[in-house]
């Protein structure tokens, strides 16, 4: 029993962050096995706090992880808060710090500084690097679902959470929404693109591998909306350039980049600099009589918080109660994280990536080996 891990769900700093990586029904299943599990009060969580209570979990204050005793994991799905600087915990979160992104040298030395270790859900993967948790689905869904509102004018903004058949309902009232491309079609975010798109009366062109290994620029370009759900683990040619938007002819008009790679060598779109968000969902990259928008939301499963949080927290409890086994994947995370903190000890800033993520990518598409992943 003493080997079993402690957990200590922290509360979510961004305000626009609804779900939880751990929900209360399998909260339950692990406190009957022995876990013990600590749950943050938390104003915006989709799930009560009174419902982990009724599964046997004790209860905190908002961020008071940073006091936690040091054998707790504590978990997470998005950034940390600034403070404290030094990290001494094991975090189990997204924290997006393996290929140069902005900020990641910073969190990278916080943990360096403190002790701790990220066990950054992203490399959670089996002995195939297949990702073993993933909100893939719901991100293309709502991806393209967004864009599709966008395109008949009905999109509204702020954006707010809702659930599926509210969203369904949406989809399904109207028209229009012209014809959309999805590239990475065999992946879990690919799916869920297409399936959001099939609900709103369009049938989507899917693109894999196979047709990336030979872009069509044209054929891209002559789509009203792209939704790109790759995710690359080395530089390749870019899907799309800031020439591209410039293209005489060019039809497309909504480009949804649901894997929100922006800053990083490996982006298929370098097209622009900055996520949106709920405030501002939409930005356009070009106007006059051929406008052109991007949609680019790195937590867009959130906006169906209780949908995403229970299919994520399906897969995610069964390894839970494994944190720290040596038999485990979480070995695998610990060595990302050692490989990339060896490389900023070594000046060599986001170089090496590749080597990381080929140990640890997100590989679910239709084939592997080419560099080019879908989420």
């Amino acid at each position: 029993m003493s080997d079993l891990p402690r957990l200590w769900l922290r509360h979510e700093s961004r305000p626009t962050e609804r779900r939880a990586p751990l929900v209360p029904r399998d909260a339950a299943r692990l406190v009957s096995q022995g876990v013990q599990i600590t749950v943050e009060e938390s104003p915006q969580r989709v799930f009560p706090l009174a419902e982990y209570v009724r599964a046997g979990c004790a209860t905190a204050p908002a961020g008071s992880w940073t006091g936690a005793p040091e054998d707790h994991h504590v978990l997470g799905l998005k950034e940390l808060a600034a403070l404290p600087g030094p990290l001494r915990h094991r975090h189990v979160y997204f924290g997006h710090a393996y290929k140069g992104q902005p900020g990641a040298r910073e969190l990278l030395g916080r943990f360096t500084a403190g002790g701790g270790a990220l066990l950054d859900l992203e490399y959670l993967t089996d002995d195939h690097g297949r990702r073993l948790a993933a909100f893939g689905y719901w991100a293309g869904y709502l991806g393209a679902a967004l864009a599709v509102l966008h395109r008949r004018g009905t999109l509204q903004a702020p954006l707010r959470s809702l659930d599926r058949a509210e969203l369904d309902a949406l989809l399904r009232d109207g028209r229009g929404g012209g014809t959309a491309l999805v590239i990475g079609a065999l992946g879990r975010s690919g799916r869920g693109a297409c399936d959001a798109l099939t609900t709103a009366g369009i049938t989507p062109v899917r693109w894999d591998l196979a047709e990336t290994r030979t872009l069509d620029r044209q054929a891209l370009l002559g789509h009203d909306i792209l939704v790109n759900t790759v995710l690359v683990t080395r530089r390749v040619r870019p899907f799309l350039t800031p020439a591209d938007l410039d293209a005489p002819g060019r039809r497309l008009s909504v480009v949804v980049d649901v894997t929100c790679d922006v800053g990083s060598d490996c982006n298929v779109l370098p097209v622009y600099d900055a996520v949106t968000d709920w405030a501002q969902p939409v930005r356009r990259l070009r106007g006059g009589d051929s406008p052109l928008d991007l949609i680019a939301i790195d937590n867009l499963p959130s906006l169906l918080p209780a949908e995403a949080s229970s299919d994520f927290s399906a897969e995610l409890w069964p390894h839970l109660a494994d944190l720290g086994a040596d038999a485990s994947p979480w070995p695998r995370c610990l060595r990302a994280f050692a490989e990339a903190v060896a490389r900023e000890a070594a000046g060599s800033g986001a170089q090496g990536a590749e080597a990381v993520s080929a140990a640890a990518a997100d590989t679910h598409g239709a084939g592997r080996g080419e560099g080019v992943r879908v989420r």
